[in-house]
């Protein structure tokens, strides 16, 4: 695929049916690009099949409800189309993305009890999210921006409202010539990058931030299952900044990176090292299976 992402051939299922892309669009006055009120997924196919496809369409509508909404599908509902987009996509390998909001209706205020909800799904070929990073490992800044206290917004939702610091944070770093920026929550732990969770390597066990303000990923999740079945001991705790000189290894888990290496945070440099590279291959191989 190339051209805009408004600008292709193929079709996107929007609220119950297949629409050609280019007409898959919303009016100027849709809650959603007004007030947030969306939330999506990002999933991966791999050999036709979407990794998980299930944990995701229960996050979504979970993420949903924490923004204050209903979805109008079933799980089973929004599996099935999301399978039928990939279908029609001619794609095996491609990249998911349901989304759910807050369409035009009655209301235009921050109120929006009387609008419908909507919901798309799109699919698309998309490559390493981080370039040739999986060799080398990726370059990462570090934000000024901290991940919000869970007293301050639904956390735990994947809110497209919530990644605007992402974004900011994110346009920083590749001004810096880097790929990402890693976040530290409001209380000055090591929190994530901008759409990945993040681990770290001492003597042959691994370190992972505690979820408890930012989204536990489903990748997150599966590589930590991964690791402890090999005998590995995993740490999920809070990480102070001052730790970072003392790690070996770095990487990121999420759907779009995959488990991507890291070799430098800031002045803090990590060796892409043995442990880094067999969960890397070992959750290709899982993906794949």
């Amino acid at each position: 695929m190339a051209g805009g992402y408004d600008d292709r051939d193929g079709h996107i299922w929007m609220d119950g049916k297949m629409v050609p892309w280019r007409d898959a669009n919303v009016h100027i006055l849709t809650h959603a690009m007004h007030y947030a009120s969306s939330v999506f997924e990002g999933e991966r196919a791999y050999n036709g099949k979407i990794f998980k496809s299930r944990e995701h369409s229960q996050r979504l509508k979970a993420s949903a409800e924490m923004i204050d909404f209903e979805i109008p599908y079933t799980v089973e509902e929004l599996c099935a189309a999301k399978a039928e987009v990939l279908a029609a996509s001619g794609l095996s390998d491609a990249y998911v993305r349901p989304i759910a909001w807050r369409g035009a209706g009655e209301d235009m205020g921050v109120a929006s009890q009387k609008n419908p909800v909507r919901v798309a799904i799109a699919a698309w070929e998309w490559g390493a999210y981080y370039g040739d990073a999986k060799m080398k490992g990726a370059k990462l800044d570090i934000s000024k921006w901290k991940r919000p206290s869970p007293e301050t917004i639904p956390c735990h939702a994947k809110a497209a409202g919530l990644y605007m610091i992402c974004t900011m944070s994110k346009h920083a770093a590749e001004a810096k010539g880097c790929s990402d920026a890693m976040m530290f929550d409001h209380r000055g732990y090591v929190a994530e990058a901008t759409g990945a969770n993040i681990f770290f390597v001492k003597n042959g066990e691994v370190h992972t931030p505690d979820p408890d303000c930012f989204l536990n990923g489903i990748t997150r999740q599966t590589v930590i299952g991964m690791l402890r079945d090999k005998g590995i001991t995993v740490h999920e705790r809070h990480i102070m900044p001052e730790e970072l000189e003392g790690f070996e290894q770095c990487w990121l888990t999420g759907t779009a990176a995959e488990v991507t290496p890291v070799g430098q945070i800031g002045d803090y440099t990590f060796e892409v090292g043995a442990m880094t590279r067999d969960i890397a291959d070992a959750y290709e191989k899982l993906v794949r299976a």
